[in-house]
C-alpha cells in the first residue's frame, strides 16, 4: 500500500510539473539567450503569420546600421507618402514630417508604429521592397528557414510567414548583439513631438513582469495574438515566443508561464579554472612553454539542481611537440555535478610557439657551453 501511495504521489508530481510548462498557444518556444538552448518547444516550426513581431527584424537591421555607422540615432528621417499610408498601429506621420532615427525607433519599439517602421526601411534601403530583400537575406544568414517576409511591418500579406523558432533566432540576435535596444524596449510610457504624442508600450509585461526587457507584440485578425517576450534575472536572459494565441491577455500569461519556468528551473554558470593553468613545456619550441587558456563553452546552462555542486578536473599533457599554433587544443577541463559530467571545455594554446630553427638551436648550444665554462 505504501508503495502504491508513493507511486501515485510521483505520478501526480510529474503531472504538476508538466502542467507548469503547458501553454494555450498552438505554437511556442522558450530559448536562453547566451547559449541559444531551447528549453521548451511546441510546434515551433509551424509557419504562421507573425503580425508586428515582424518588426524584430526591422529593428535588428536598423540597429546593425547604427552600430556599423551607416545610421546614427540623430539621423533625420523624412516620412514619405508611402510610409504615411500604412494602416494599423502608427503615430500618424504626415508626409515630409521629419523625426530622428531615435524617435522613430522608439515609436516602433513602444507602440509598434507601422509608419515609422516603413520610414526607417526606406531610409536604410531606398524603398520598402529593397528593405524586404535585406530582411529575407538576413533571415537566411540567421538560419531562419521557416521565414518569408513580404513587408517591414507585419501587416497582412499573402505568404508573409515565420515560426516561433525563427522569431527566437532573430530576437536572440537583436538582444545579444545590440543590447542598447533595451533603452527603447523597456519604456513603459513616454512622449514624442515635444510631449504632443503619448506612447504606452503594447507589451504589458514591461510593467507587470519582474525583469522584463522587451521585446515585441503583434496582432491581426488572421495572425491572432503573437509575442516575443524577453526577460532577465540573475544574469540569465530568456526569450519566450508565443504564436496565434486566442486573446491578448492569454499571450502574456503564456509568456509568463514559460519565462517563470525557465527562471525557476535553470541557471547560467560561468566556468573559471579553480587554480591558474600551468604553462606546458614545448619540446623543440622557439620558447620553452605554451600557456593554456580556457576555450569556448565556458558559460554553462544548467538545471539549478546541478548548478550548486560543480567540481573541476584539469587534464593537460606533461609536454607537447613544437610547433604549437594559437588555438591548438592542449587539454580538457571537465566539469561534473555529483559525479555526472556536465561539460568538457577545451583548453587551448593562448600563444603560438614555432619550432626552433637550426640557428636558434646553435645559439642555445653555444649559450649552454659558455654557462658550463
Amino acid at each position: 500500500m505504501k508503495r502504491f501511495i508513493a507511486l501515485l504521489c510521483a505520478i501526480l508530481a510529474l503531472g504538476t510539473s508538466a502542467r507548469a510548462v503547458e501553454v494555450d498557444a498552438p505554437s511556442a518556444l522558450l530559448m536562453e539567450k547566451e547559449t541559444g538552448t531551447v528549453l521548451y518547444a511546441k510546434d515551433e516550426h509551424a509557419k504562421l503569420e507573425p503580425a508586428s513581431v515582424t518588426k524584430v527584424m526591422t529593428i535588428l537591421l536598423t540597429m546593425e546600421a547604427i552600430d556599423s555607422g551607416q545610421l546614427s540615432y540623430d539621423t533625420v528621417v523624412t516620412a514619405s507618402a508611402h510610409a504615411c499610408s500604412m494602416g494599423g498601429s502608427q503615430i500618424w506621420l504626415k508626409e515630409n514630417e521629419q523625426l530622428t532615427v531615435e524617435e522613430m525607433l522608439k515609436a516602433v519599439c513602444v507602440v509598434s508604429a507601422n509608419d515609422c517602421a516603413v520610414a526607417l526601411a526606406e531610409q536604410l534601403a531606398g524603398s520598402e521592397d529593397a528593405f524586404v530583400e535585406r530582411m529575407n537575406q538576413r533571415a537566411k544568414e540567421l538560419g531562419m528557414n521557416d521565414t518569408t517576409f513580404k513587408n517591414a511591418t507585419g501587416l497582412p500579406a499573402e505568404g508573409h510567414l515565420t515560426s516561433a523558432h525563427d522569431i527566437a533566432l532573430m530576437s536572440r540576435e537583436l538582444i545579444k548583439n545590440h543590447p542598447d535596444i533595451r533603452q527603447y524596449t523597456t519604456i513603459w510610457m513616454d512622449t514624442l513631438r515635444d510631449g504632443q504624442s503619448q506612447l504606452v508600450n503594447t507589451n504589458k509585461l514591461i510593467r507587470f513582469y519582474e525583469g522584463a526587457t522587451g521585446l515585441k507584440t503583434g496582432s491581426t485578425d488572421s495572425a491572432r495574438y503573437c509575442l516575443s517576450a524577453t526577460a532577465e534575472r540573475d544574469g540569465m536572459e530568456l526569450i519566450a515566443v508565443i504564436m496565434k494565441d486566442a486573446t491578448s491577455a492569454q499571450r502574456f500569461e503564456d509568456a509568463k508561464t514559460l519565462l517563470s519556468h525557465g527562471f525557476s528551473t535553470y541557471a547560467l554558470k560561468k566556468i573559471v579554472p579553480e587554480s591558474p593553468l600551468v604553462p606546458i613545456p614545448v619540446h623543440l619550441g622557439a620558447q620553452a612553454t605554451a600557456q593554456p587558456v580556457l576555450g569556448g563553452g565556458s558559460i554553462l546552462l544548467l538545471e539549478k539542481s546541478k548548478a550548486g555542486s560543480l567540481e573541476q578536473t584539469v587534464s593537460l599533457p606533461e609536454s607537447v611537440e613544437a610547433p604549437v599554433a594559437l588555438g591548438d587544443r592542449l587539454g580538457t577541463l571537465t566539469v561534473t555535478s555529483n559525479g555526472e559530467v556536465v561539460a568538457e571545455i577545451p583548453l587551448l594554446s593562448g600563444e603560438e610557439v614555432p619550432r626552433v630553427t637550426y640557428g636558434q638551436m646553435l645559439l642555445r648550444l653555444l649559450h649552454m657551453a659558455f654557462l658550463a665554462d
